[in-house]
């Protein structure tokens, strides 16, 4: 394992089994086609279980939709993007030529993909528990208190709250397109509420762009309909 990786290994306070998972956790699509976004999709799951286990913990008399307002708060890109640079992210990431010349290692949005990448790879290297105690020890210095429900809404946290507001499932993203050269992609994104037989779609410069656009033109056409 490189010298860099092992650097890793050590902030994150993991010793992976399997090198060659860390590895793909910072390499970028742009690099090679064995990149980190199906890592980033499931390290997106751990990371909300876990943070909402430990919002469960430390919040016991917050109700349902303010521990939601404040675990978006955390697993937002701007923090995760604080927490990668912490763990100095961009000093390993793995990028293709003309993401690294459009300064693609200090981008938010990779940073914060990379992350969760980071948090699948530990899932998928040593379990759930693992993974957890890692997500708790990265939000160990992240201030977390009842009055970050006051933060503003993003879309998708705004569409959250409307649908459980009604007792409704949680809306389902996918991305049908990528488009454009490495680094300069444009994703696009569907957000679906199956209940409600409702689809719009929306894109962005990264995956969490086009999701809250998605959510954003799906906010808009439930008002239209339930004014």
């Amino acid at each position: 394992m490189l010298p860099s990786l092992l650097a890793l290994q050590q902030r994150l306070q993991h010793d992976f089994s399997d090198p060659a998972l860390l590895q793909r956790a910072v390499t970028h699509r742009s690099f090679c086609a064995d990149h980190n976004e199906r890592l980033e999709f499931l390290g997106d799951s751990v990371l909300n279980l876990a943070v909402s286990s430990l919002l469960y913990a430390r919040l016991a008399r917050l109700p349902e939709g303010d521990l939601s307002r404040v675990r978006a708060n955390l697993v937002k890109q701007d923090t995760l993007h604080q927490l990668a640079l912490r763990l100095q992210l961009p000093e390993v990431l793995r990028l293709g030529e003309g993401e690294s010349k459009s300064g693609g290692k200090q981008r938010p949005s990779i940073l914060a993909d990379a992350l969760e990448a980071l948090i699948g790879a530990v899932y998928l290297d040593a379990g759930y528990t693992c993974a957890e105690a890692l997500v708790h020890r990265l939000f160990e210095r992240v201030e977390i208190n009842p009055q970050m429900q006051a933060a503003s809404k993003d879309a998708k946290t705004a569409l959250q709250e409307w649908l459980q507001g009604r007792k409704m499932k949680l809306p389902q993203y996918q991305v049908l397109a990528v488009a454009g050269e490495a680094h300069r992609q444009t994703f696009e994104v569907q957000c679906a509420i199956a209940a409600l037989g409702l689809a719009e779609r929306g894109s962005g410069a990264s995956r969490r762009a086009g999701e809250q656009a998605a959510a954003a033109a799906m906010l808009t056409t439930l008002k239209a309909k339930h004014r």
